[in-house]
């Protein structure tokens, strides 16, 4: 799904009332950006919107594959096209990540992976949202989220671990199902009150926010003491030993 498609999606009314959950998920977590550096990976931008009279700087980074649109449609331009693994970022530049319809559509997550590792600063933080494996909207090609390979909890999990990842909180969203269906969506946002309380665990999206695994360095100056080797002389004279005569 290119990037006029996800575009097209997010203007119906599902798309709508998709956006407008998430992005209550996505600011519930987020609650105080001022000053900082706030990057989006995938197709990020119907979720950066809020965030552009408070960030510091701000970058739409949008996959050659996925191609990109202008955004905003007025005012500075925060789009940039990027290769999946290839970003133009300095190392330990950005605060937040954010990456939507990112993951699940990448070539191979585990570089991409290590590719935001390297951009996120030491203290930054890094916000995933990837289409649930048991949930109905992985299972409908009609949504951008049925696109791609979905996740489960332990597979997101282990991505996260072997590219240095620690996840901090997990979340689910997306409890009604995915229909332009007027009645169904008249009654969404009570499915959806009603799905978060009770965690059933058949959402339509993952979230989990992490933090950057750093290995701490030695501090200049400290000597590491060295072990020496004790040398004792070996008994001859017992039993276990040979004797000499």
């Amino acid at each position: 799904m290119d990037a006029k498609n996800l575009r097209e999606f997010y203007r119906t009314s599902l798309g709508r009332l998709a956006r407008r959950h998430l992005s209550a998920a996505i600011r519930q977590r987020w609650k105080n950006v001022s000053g900082l550096a706030i990057a989006g990976s995938g197709f990020a931008s119907p979720f950066l919107g809020p965030f552009r009279t408070e960030a510091k700087r701000l970058a739409c980074l949008m996959p050659a594959r996925q191609g990109a649109l202008v955004w905003p449609s007025t005012g500075q331009c925060h789009t940039v096209l990027v290769g999946e693994t290839q970003w133009p970022l300095p190392d330990n530049s950005i605060d937040r990540l954010l990456a939507v319809h990112c993951l699940e559509q990448a070539e191979r997550a585990g570089p991409l992976l290590r590719e935001m590792w390297r951009v996120l600063r030491p203290d930054g933080r890094i916000l995933i949202v990837v289409p649930n494996r048991r949930g109905l909207w992985s299972r409908i090609d009609a949504t951008p989220f049925g696109y791609g390979l979905p996740f489960s909890r332990r597979q997101l999990e282990m991505q996260l671990t072997d590219a240095l990842f620690t996840p901090d909180e997990w979340g689910e969203a997306l409890y009604f199902p995915p229909l332009n269906n007027r009645l169904l969506l008249r009654v969404a946002p009570t499915l959806e009150r009603f799905g978060t309380s009770m965690s059933i665990g058949v959402s339509g999206v993952i979230l989990v926010e992490a933090h950057k695994e750093v290995m701490a360095p030695i501090p200049a100056g400290r000597k590491v003491a060295a072990s020496q080797a004790k040398l004792t002389t070996a008994d001859t004279t017992g039993t276990a030993g040979a004797s000499r005569r």
